[in-house]
């Protein structure tokens, strides 16, 4: 305060100097007093600027204690209430209220001089410019201090939503991977967009009060202005001097309204803000409320379940020694990657869909009706039922399934087989509910598609497998809606052939880095968790491709013997045709089907394909390892014939490239074994 009394003496010789300049020496002929006048202001500008730089430091000494009482007060609530927010208090929160109480200190000490300085000035002028100054001045001052308590409000408002969306934003943003695999993409823009609004509401309410501001500087600082304008005939008049006048001028302009404008500015806002930094830095005074889920927290302190928009309900305590923790990135929708839980609002009791109809058993199927008791039991439907299925790309476009009428029974291995890019993950699709038929009906288990029972009765791994950043449990665990035992899981693993890399990783409770895995890994770990899976259809989508013969037969042999499961591959090699019990053979829009003998006989482009295996005499299934072996089924993909999967562990195999010739017809593998050309070329 003392420093600031130059600032008050800078203001006071501003205008009176100007107005001593013109009345005793410009205008009285005297210029070299009015050019010492002139001096003398310029003097106490410079007085007035030592002073404001001191005022500095007073100000940084005033300032500096208050942070360091208040990084003192966050870094101790952190430590004894293990607070999440203690790292944003400290980076952004406690500089905000140093920079915020800085400048409420600056502007309101400014101010409160230079009005005095302007105010003495005006008076020492001439009385009557005090009146037309004064009156204006505090009406616009009482204004904004009416308006200053709603407009802190909705400034809190505004920050508190913007804060929500920002932390919204940051648990989604990084885990769009997982908001993709899950197919949450619509939950998620809803959440989002309603925290959107919200922040737009909010800001619409400030920016009407923020008219309240314009309204006080017009009032306080520029009708002032005109008032001195439009009444100067009558101030001329009534013994106010030009020079007065003048001065008067200068002191609205060049003090009382810059001054008035940083209150209401810096008030306005670093006040406001200064508010709720401090209101959320406040010492407690009683223990924090606990959420509805406080038990559920207490018990998973140190096991927090992924996902920015998972309800409190859904979050359940990590398992006992029998029992896994159930740690998932998300609740499935409909229409996802792990579709066997559609979206439907229920609690964790409760998520597996259940025919209403029917009891809560372990396994998805039809029960025999309670009412009435003498009612025998219906017949268990049909697995999958594909009738009169068309599908296509585009209006004009060919279809790509035409017609299609297929009933596979409960427990049947059907592997779909054709050239690259004739449709078998179109099918694979489409019975998962991903894409929508131009007509036809499919139904899973009666259930039709897409509709959640559906989606809960069928789980589809697709060729690029996905794992998440967790534990390994909590990959093969993410389909089940309970925990799931220990004893179930290793036996899991033992049958799809994880075990191995289950004791590489460290066991369930190991880290996972989806980037330290191979391709084959992460299938291993994709394929045991839809063998975990209580959906009792699996769609394999070449899901084995980056797996070696062996391993592939391993896995289709444990989900072919899951109780009342149900499997349909797309073939990667013949042998996965020969292994299942059905073969659907698709060639544009041309299919066969039936058992392997009778696709054999029947279809030209099958024969061809399993012509060439059959010439290297025994199959290598069951753990066979016959010269022949199985070959790759067709291409996965290049349009030049090239097979990318060729190496070791196929037939004949001397770290040749596999190519193919025009689409049904294979190289038999003789020319392979025997080192010479193909077809004459080298």
């Amino acid at each position: 305060m003392g420093w600031s009394v130059l600032e008050t003496g800078q203001t006071f010789l501003l205008g009176y100097a100007l107005a001593r300049a013109l009345d005793d020496g410009f205008l009285a002929g005297r210029a070299e007093t009015g050019l010492r006048w002139l001096a003398v202001a310029g003097l106490g500008v410079l007085v007035g600027a030592y002073g404001t730089g001191r005022v500095y430091g007073a100000v940084a000494a005033l300032v500096e204690p208050l942070r360091d009482r208040l990084v003192t007060r966050v870094v101790r609530r952190g430590v004894r209430e293990a607070d999440g927010g203690a790292l944003s208090g400290l980076t952004q929160q406690v500089e905000i209220a140093r920079d915020s109480f800085a400048g409420l200190v600056m502007v309101s000490r400014s101010f409160v001089f230079t009005s005095v300085g302007a105010l003495v000035g005006l008076c020492a002028l001439a009385p009557q410019l005090l009146l037309v100054v004064a009156a204006p001045l505090a009406a616009g001052v009482g204004l904004f201090a009416v308006t200053l308590r709603p407009l802190a409000r909705r400034q809190e408002a505004f920050l508190a939503a913007d804060e929500a969306l920002a932390g919204h934003l940051g648990v989604v943003c990084p885990g769009l991977r997982d908001v993709t695999a899950a197919g949450a993409e619509d939950r998620i823009a809803l959440d989002t967009g309603a925290l959107v609004d919200t922040e737009l509401h909010a800001a619409r309410a400030l920016a009407r009060w923020g008219v309240a501001r314009v309204a006080c500087l017009a009032l306080g600082g520029q009708l002032p202005l005109v008032l001195l304008l439009a009444g100067a005939p009558w101030l001329l008049d009534h013994g106010v001097t030009p020079g007065a006048l003048v001065g008067a001028l200068a002191y609205v302009t060049q003090s009382l309204l810059p001054a008035l404008t940083a209150l209401v500015h810096g008030l306005g806002t670093s006040g406001s803000r200064l508010t709720v930094v401090l209101r959320r830095l406040a010492p407690r005074g009683e223990p924090p409320v606990p959420p509805a889920d406080h038990e559920d927290r207490t018990a998973t302190r140190h096991h927090r379940p992924r996902g920015p928009h998972r309800p409190p309900a859904a979050r359940r305590p990590v398992g006992t020694d029998a029992a896994l923790p159930r740690s998932r990135p998300r609740e499935a929708p409909d229409q996802s990657y792990a579709g066997h839980r559609p979206r439907t609002g229920r609690t964790p009791s409760t998520e597996a869909p259940r025919p209403s109809a029917a009891p809560q058993g372990p396994r998805l199927r039809s029960a025999p009706p309670v009412v009435p008791p003498v009612a025998s039991p219906s017949p268990a439907p049909p697995a999958l039922t594909l009738t009169s299925l068309t599908f296509a790309y585009g209006p004009a476009s060919a279809p790509v399934v035409d017609g299609l009428t297929l009933t596979l029974p409960v427990g049947a291995q059907l592997a779909v087989v054709g050239p690259s890019g004739v449709g078998k993950s179109t099918l694979t699709g489409l019975v998962a509910g991903l894409l929508k038929p131009v007509r036809g009906e499919i139904r899973i288990c009666g259930r039709p598609v897409p509709s959640g029972d559906a989606a809960a009765r069928r789980v589809l791994i697709p060729q690029e497998a996905y794992v998440f950043s967790d534990t390994l449990g909590a990959n093969l665990t993410h389909l089940r809606p309970d925990p799931v035992p220990e004893a179930e899981l290793l036996a899991a693993a033992e049958a799809v052939g994880l075990t191995p890399l289950l004791d590489t990783l460290g066991g369930p409770a190991a880290r996972v880095d989806p980037a330290a895995l191979s391709a084959g890994e992460r299938q291993l770990i994709a394929l045991t968790r839809a063998y975990l899976s209580p959906a009792p259809l699996a769609l394999l989508d070449e899901a084995t491709s980056h797996l070696d013969q062996e391993a592939e037969a391993r896995a289709e042999r444990a989900f072919a013997a899951r109780p009342g499961g149900t499997l349909v591959v797309v073939a990667h090699r013949i042998s996965s045709a020969r292994r299942a019990g059905r073969v659907l053979v698709m060639d544009g829009p041309r299919t066969t089907y039936g058992t392997h003998d009778e696709v054999v006989r029947r279809s030209p482009l099958y024969r061809d394909l399993v012509g060439g295996w059959e010439d290297g005499g025994a199959v290598a299934e069951e753990g066979g390892t016959a010269e022949g072996g199985s070959k790759p089924a067709l291409s996965l993909g290049d349009t030049d014939g090239v097979d990318p999967v060729a190496g070791a562990g196929l037939a004949g195999d001397r770290r040749h490239v596999v190519a193919h010739r025009p689409v049904g017809q294979v190289q038999v593998p003789g020319d392979l074994r025997d080192g010479g050309a193909l077809g004459g070329e080298r």
